[in-house]
C-alpha cells in the first residue's frame, strides 16, 4: 500500500505543474479574496481605530487649548501680581526716602543746634580767657617798668661800677615802656 501511495502523489504532482497561487487559473479568486479582505480590514480599522485615534487627538487639542488658556490667564494674574509688586515697591521706596529726609533734617536741626550752643559756650570762654589776657598784660606791663628799671640798675652798676640813680632809671625806662 505505501507503494500505491508514493504513486499516486507523484501522480498528482506531476498533473499540477506548480505552486497553486502562482497558478494563472487562480488568480480570479485570489483577488475576489483579496478585495473582500483589504474592504474588511479597510472598514475595521477606519471605523475603530480612525475614530479611537481622532478621539484622542480631538481630546489632547482640546486639552492642549485648555492648557494654553490656562497658561495665558496665570501669565494675566502673574503679570498683574509683578505690576503691584512693582507698585508696592515704589511706595515702599518713596517712604523709605521720606523717612530718611525726615531723619536727615531732624538730624541737622539738632547738630545745628549743638554746633549753635557750643558756638556761643566757645565764644563765652574766648571772650573770658581774652579779659583775662588783657588783665594778665595790664599787670605783666606794670612789673615791666620796674623789671626794666632793676635790670637797668644791675647793668650800670656793673658796668660803670656806680649805681644809678632811680629818678635816672625811671627817666630811661619810661619811653620805652610806653613804645
Amino acid at each position: 500500500m505505501a507503494v500505491a501511495t508514493e504513486t499516486a502523489t507523484e501522480a498528482q504532482t506531476e498533473q499540477k505543474g506548480g505552486f497553486p497561487p502562482f497558478e494563472p487559473e487562480h488568480f480570479p479568486s485570489q483577488l475576489l479574496w483579496l478585495a473582500i479582505t483589504f474592504g474588511a480590514i479597510y472598514l475595521f480599522v477606519s471605523k475603530v481605530f480612525v475614530r479611537r485615534v481622532g478621539g484622542t487627538i480631538a481630546e489632547r487639542a482640546e486639552r492642549i487649548s485648555r492648557d494654553l488658556d490656562e497658561a495665558s490667564a496665570a501669565k494675566a494674574r502673574a503679570d498683574e501680581a509683578t505690576e503691584a509688586h512693582a507698585k508696592a515697591l515704589a511706595e515702599a521706596r518713596d517712604k523709605a526716602q521720606g523717612i530718611a529726609r525726615e531723619t536727615r533734617e531732624a538730624m541737622n536741626a539738632v547738630s545745628e543746634s549743638r554746633r549753635k550752643a557750643v558756638e556761643a559756650d566757645l565764644a563765652a570762654k574766648l571772650a573770658a580767657a581774652d579779659k583775662e589776657i588783657a588783665t594778665r598784660k595790664a599787670q605783666a606791663m606794670t612789673n615791666v617798668n620796674a623789671i626794666a628799671q632793676e635790670t637797668a640798675a644791675a647793668i650800670v652798676a656793673r658796668l660803670t661800677g656806680h649805681p644809678a640813680s632811680s629818678a635816672e632809671l625811671a627817666a630811661v625806662v619810661s619811653p620805652v615802656g610806653k613804645s
